[in-house]
Order: structure tokens, then C-alpha cells, then sequence
């Protein structure tokens, strides 16, 4: 049985300023308690038949604010000693204070897991929550002081159409709200917000998944890059471009982050071996010859690393590594896709193009998804799958072909 609240205007107590306090009046099995709201009114202006202030009360709109804040804090805590098969009284509700919670705003909440990304040395998810912090900043204009609790079906509403108004695309709406619905779910874990408040049970975010975009280009299209080509503009890495585009494809897909951080110790007895730091799964894969001459060329500049991406006496933190991979993955992706156009390539070209062609190549040479899977370096088959999607699609349509 749940308790009854009410806020009552105390007769038989007047102040010295001539006024009657307000009291929270709770009753259970018959028992009733009170306790101060710490506020206190003239009763010319409370309506004793509805319990509230009447409309000609001054500061009305701000002692009826503090009721139903207070009123609104013992439902809530009642509903949580309820899921959790709580026994309690009036006076316990009254008294009680959830000493398990901690109360954090949303903004101190993110302040605080960007911090600790920051110390852990994991760049790539301090970059998402940077984001997706920076993306509410700007939704709330700087007004993010505000409760987990606040965060409700109404907001994410408006969220999603304030993002769709400033043209954001579906991937990055996406991404914004699956890092909201994390943050709010760690923030349960930690205590900082209740799973009673919790809006993504009704708010899905699964709508905004989108289809991914056919990344691979064939095994003749690859090859065009060990072809002869004039540098464009003299752009800056244009052969290294090309190389870490051959380089990824003949091992294994590596992506860009990890083949940046390769060094000598990588390789062993012709075979390149290294962790995925995204999945932090072991990879040991052999490498072709020409895979080897690409890592001889650049011997020469090396400075502690395979490629001259890093450079081992300035960029010595995760931070100072991941600002330089990410600048350097620019450029280099600038150049693939100005080297595909000059080899007249309709695909827009990237690394992870010559990572999903690395994929490809092999299902249609007939090796198994679970060796693809293993080689990428991927925690599941379904990842894997998703990489190889728009291959099967091909033979879908292929095969279409013949029904009639």
C-alpha cells in the first residue's frame, strides 16, 4: 500500500511573522506524520479545500514549485522502495535519504567520464563524448546543469529535431544518441541517475540505424594502385597514400590506427603480429612480399615506427598519438580520393576501403566468413557479416537474373 502525500498549511502554528508554516503531510496504514517544507504563508492566500497557494498569492508560482518538487521526490522514492520490495512507514519516507545516490548533473557526469577516458589513454571514446557533449551544450544553449532525471521522452523529442533542423546526418544523429543512452546508462550503474527516469525503453533508438554504404571495390580496381601515377598538386603523403592502401589490403585490412603503431617488433619470421587496439584480439597474419618491400622503402625515415607516421620522441602520450594518427589519416584519405579519381575509380576512396576490399576479395575467392572474421580481427561474425553485406547482395541480383 502506498503512502499518501500532501503539503498542508499548519493552523495550529503561527510564526512570528504572522504566518503558518507548510507542512508535507504523509499517511500510511492509518498513521500520519509531518515534517517542514521550510516555508511558511499568510492563510489569506492558501485555499484550504484544494491544499494549494490561491492564484493572488504572492510568490505563488514559486512556493507551488517547492511543493511539487518535494511531493514529486517521496513518489519517486516510494516507487523505488516498491521495485525493490521495500517495506516502509510515513516516518521513514519522511527521513529517509538514499545515501547510494549521488547527485551529479548531467554536465559534471560528462565532464567527469571524459577525465577518466582521458587518464585511461582511450582517445577514441573521449572524442565521442567530447562530442556528444559539445552536441547537448549547444541543444540546451549552455544550460546543461541539469539532472539525468530531465532527460525524458520530451527532450530526446526535441533533441532529434533539433539536430535534424541543423541537417545533421542519420549516422551522426545516431551516433549522438546511442552515446546519450550510454552516458545514461553508466550513469545508472554509478548511481548518479535512477532507472525509474530511464527515457530509452520508450524512445528507440534503433531507428536511426542505418543501411551501411558498399565500401569495397574489386580486386581490379585495388591493383590500380600499384600502377604508375604523377603526385597531384604535389600533395603531401601522396605516395605514402598509396602504399598504406596496398599495405592494409595485402594485410589483412589492418585499419589505420593500428598499422600507424607497427614497429619492427611487429614483425616475426615474415608474419606481421600485433593486438587490435578496438578489439584488443591478437592478430597474426603472413605478409606478402611486396607488403615487405613497402615497410624496406621507408626504413630509411623510420623514427621508431614502421611507417613515418609517429614519431617515438614527440608523440610519447595516447593523446599526442591519437591528435597525430587522426591529422595524418586525414591527409592520406584526402589523397586516396583524388588518386581514385585520377585512376578513374567512381568510388569514393578511404582506408577502411581497402580494409572492406581485403574482406571481399576473400568470400568471393570462397574462404569462410569465420577466417574473414579472424583475419579483420572482429569480436563477432555479425561485424563481419555487415562488411560483407553488399557482396551477397551482388549475388542476390545476380542470380535474379536467371528466373525468367
Amino acid at each position: 500500500m502506498n503512502a499518501l502525500v500532501s503539503v498542508v498549511c499548519y493552523k495550529s502554528k503561527t510564526l512570528s511573522n504572522g504566518e503558518n508554516p507548510l507542512m508535507l503531510q504523509v499517511t500510511k496504514n492509518d498513521k500520519r506524520n509531518y515534517q517542514s517544507l521550510g516555508i511558511s504563508i499568510n492563510p489569506k492566500y492558501w485555499d484550504f479545500s484544494k491544499n494549494k497557494p490561491k492564484p493572488k498569492c504572492p510568490n505563488g508560482e514559486y512556493i507551488q514549485k517547492i511543493i511539487l518538487d518535494k511531493v514529486s521526490e517521496l513518489h519517486q522514492r516510494m516507487l523505488e522502495l516498491n521495485t525493490e520490495k521495500k517495506e516502509y512507514t510515513s516516518a521513514s519516507l519522511l527521513n529517509s535519504k538514499d545515501s547510494r545516490y549521488k547527485s551529479k548533473t548531467v554536465k559534471q557526469f560528462y565532464e567527469e567520464q571524459i577525465d577518466s577516458l582521458i587518464k585511461e589513454g582511450k582517445c577514441g571514446n573521449k572524442l565521442i563524448y567530447r562530442s556528444s557533449f559539445n552536441s547537448l551544450l549547444k541543444f540546451t544553449k549552455g544550460k546543461l546543469d541539469i539532472p539525468f532525471s530531465d532527460i525524458d521522452l520530451n527532450f530526446l523529442c526535441k533533441y532529434e529535431k533539433w539536430q535534424r533542423a541543423k541537417g545533421n546526418k542519420e549516422t551522426t544523429i545516431s551516433i549522438m544518441f546511442r552515446t546519450l543512452r550510454s552516458a545514461y546508462n553508466i550513469a545508472i550503474q554509478m548511481k548518479c541517475a535512477h532507472k525509474s527516469d530511464y527515457p530509452f525503453d520508450e524512445y528507440k533508438v534503433s531507428k536511426f540505424v542505418t543501411k551501411t554504404q558498399k565500401r569495397a571495390i574489386s580486386k581490379d580496381k585495388v591493383l590500380k594502385f600499384r600502377e604508375e601515377s604523377k603526385p597531384i598538386d604535389k600533395n603531401e603523403y601522396y605516395q605514402l597514400s598509396k602504399d598504406i592502401f596496398i599495405f592494409s589490403y595485402l594485410c589483412g585490412g589492418i585499419n589505420f590506427t593500428d598499422l600507424a603503431q607497427l614497429t619492427k617488433s611487429n614483425i616475426q619470421k615474415g608474419r606481421l603480429q600485433y593486438i587490435r587496439q578496438k578489439t584488443h584480439k591478437p592478430i597474426n597474419i603472413g605478409m606478402p612480399e611486396e607488403a615487405l618491400k613497402i615497410i624496406d622503402k621507408y626504413a630509411p625515415e623510420s623514427k621508431g615506427y614502421l611507417f613515418p607516421i609517429l614519431d617515438e620522441k614527440i608523440h610519447k602520450t595516447a593523446l599526442q598519438k591519437q591528435y597525430r594518427i587522426h591529422k595524418i589519416l586525414a591527409k592520406v584519405n584526402k589523397n586516396l580520393k583524388a588518386i581514385g579519381k585520377q585512376l578513374g575509380l567512381e568510388d569514393k576512396i578511404t582506408t577502411y576501403v581497402a580494409r572492406h576490399s581485403f574482406a571481399t576479395v576473400l568470400k568471393k575467392s570462397g574462404v569462410s566468413i569465420a577466417l574473414i572474421s579472424e583475419a579483420l580481427g572482429h569480436s563477432d561474425l555479425t561485424t563481419t557479416q555487415i562488411y560483407l553485406d553488399s557482396f551477397d547482395n551482388e549475388q542476390i541480383d545476380e542470380a535474379m537474373k536467371n528466373l525468367l
